[in-house]
């Protein structure tokens, strides 16, 4: 099954989406450091959240479609609690394979651009990254297909961008909130409070993904 799961994962076009969030991070680096823009703890969580979310797109959106295009999609219905031995395994190697690329690109920003804790780095990091992977898991148990769920995804990211510049920024609700950059003015203990309610937030929305995506995967009537 772990086997299966990896060849699932690696399917197709994973491998392009791993040199595109590479060529995005060392692109706008190398622009960053050309316009002489000041490095920072802050600047690297920027560079790096984006390459992030690529990374965990294409797994994310298109394992439920690739099971289908591979003909295997009834045979796993067949499988005793297959919801948990397959898709939630999958969700967990698909979560961990993000995070050491992840960090893997924070190690090679802290040598090229600036000295950062790599752990804390990548652990902060991941709570956008699993946040939108665990929604994209479940839009594709909604709409069954990697495409629908492909557009699903970037329609509501561009809300979700568009809410954050005049809403939401700086707040506990804020998806993308950088957790290095603290604002002007604003005490250090409450923007710690603020960055402790945004990840207990991502959290608990994240458990509502993945069960609710568990819980349509029991429909199986509606797949085949």
């Amino acid at each position: 099954m772990i086997r299966y799961n990896l060849r699932i994962i690696f399917a197709n076009r994973f491998i392009w989406f791993l040199i595109a969030a590479l060529g995005f991070f060392l692109f706008f680096a190398i622009q960053t450091v050309y316009n002489g823009g000041s490095m920072s703890e802050e600047m690297v969580y920027s560079l790096l959240i984006f390459p992030g979310i690529l990374l965990i797109f294409y797994p994310s959106v298109f394992g439920i479609q690739n099971d289908d295009d591979s003909r295997m999609l009834e045979i796993l219905f067949g499988i005793p609690n297959y919801r948990y031995k397959v898709w939630l395994v999958r969700l967990v190697m698909i979560y961990t394979l993000v995070f050491v690329i992840i960090f893997l690109f924070s190690a090679l920003a802290s040598v090229l651009l600036y000295k950062i804790n790599l752990l804390e780095m990548s652990y902060q990091l991941m709570y956008p990254i699993i946040f939108l992977g665990s929604m994209a898991f479940m839009f594709s148990t909604i709409v069954k297909n990697g495409n629908g769920t492909a557009v699903t995804m970037v329609l509501i990211g561009v809300a979700l961008l568009i809410l954050r510049e005049d809403l939401m920024q700086g707040t506990q609700w804020d998806v993308f909130l950088n957790p290095f950059e603290i604002p002007n003015n604003l005490n250090e203990v409450i923007w710690i409070g603020i960055i402790r309610k945004n990840r207990i937030f991502m959290g608990i929305a994240t458990l509502v993904f993945v069960l609710y995506g568990l819980f349509n995967l029991q429909k199986r009537e509606k797949f085949v």
